[in-house]
């Protein structure tokens, strides 16, 4: 069973309306949220989920990121998916599964609303305006990792480092990202030295600096014309999200 915070923070309509899915809410739901959920302060690495153990709770970022890893027998690490505030952890729950294969932890510190999994796992049967908007990001998420996965085989290092940043950067509205060149690597699947490469030529290039752990974007624009063709592709994914909560919204 779940166990909520001592210290907890109750979750504000402000931060319901954040979250891709949350802000497309009924408000019957929403007040099930209000009192069921805890606002949540993550911090980096801190463990979200491991492999076969049961899900006690789903996590809707705020300005947080989580990272989905899968850990090879020699223990090498790689990302193979990431959850923002487009979306929500948890999903083996709604593919009828109760456990994880994945390891899965904080990647970018900030705040989420956790919600216990049986609370999330009724809500998502019984309400079917939810549930359409938990299937349309199962959806968005499945087709972005296969957009990834030949972004990673097909493009260079270069590319992918400036994609991860505009998508983190999407994701948690701030410039200045913390981040090690090790972790990195790890998220874009390449050994430390490419990354630093990669980075350097950003830097050079005046679209990013990087100090003491942290990078922090300086040029946008420029960091777009330096991507692949696969952060649009994985934005437009989502913006899909936000098309279906414009839409049912005006039929209200």
């Amino acid at each position: 069973m779940r166990k909520r915070p001592t210290d907890r923070q109750p979750v504000t309509q402000q931060a319901l309306r954040v979250n891709m899915i949350l802000q497309g809410l009924e408000d019957s739901i929403a007040a099930t949220f209000l009192a069921e959920a805890d606002l949540v302060t993550l911090s980096p690495r801190q463990k979200i989920y491991e492999p076969d153990r049961p899900i006690l709770e789903v996590y809707f970022p705020i300005d947080s990121v989580l990272s989905v890893v899968t850990r090879m027998n020699d223990g090498s690490q790689i990302e193979v998916g990431t959850v923002g505030r487009e979306g929500v952890s948890g999903f083996p729950l709604l593919l009828g599964a109760a456990s994880t294969a994945n390891d899965s932890y904080c990647q970018v510190p900030g705040l989420a609303l956790a919600i216990g999994a049986q609370v999330f796992r009724e809500l998502s049967e019984t309400n079917e305006r939810f549930r359409q908007l938990l299937d349309r990001y199962l959806q968005a998420y499945v087709n972005m990792l296969g957009q990834l996965a030949a972004c990673n085989r097909l493009h260079s290092i270069c590319e992918r480092c400036a994609r991860w940043l505009l998508m983190t950067h999407d994701r948690v509205g701030r410039e200045s990202i913390p981040l090690t060149h090790e972790y990195l690597a790890m998220m874009l699947g390449t050994g430390r030295s490419g990354v630093t490469i990669a980075a350097a030529t950003l830097r050079h290039a005046g679209f990013i600096t990087y100090a003491r752990g942290v990078i922090t974007i300086l040029d946008r624009a420029g960091l777009e014309d330096a991507t692949c063709e696969c952060y649009g592709v994985a934005r437009e994914q989502f913006a899909g999200i936000l098309r279906f909560v414009n839409r049912s919204a005006a039929l209200a």
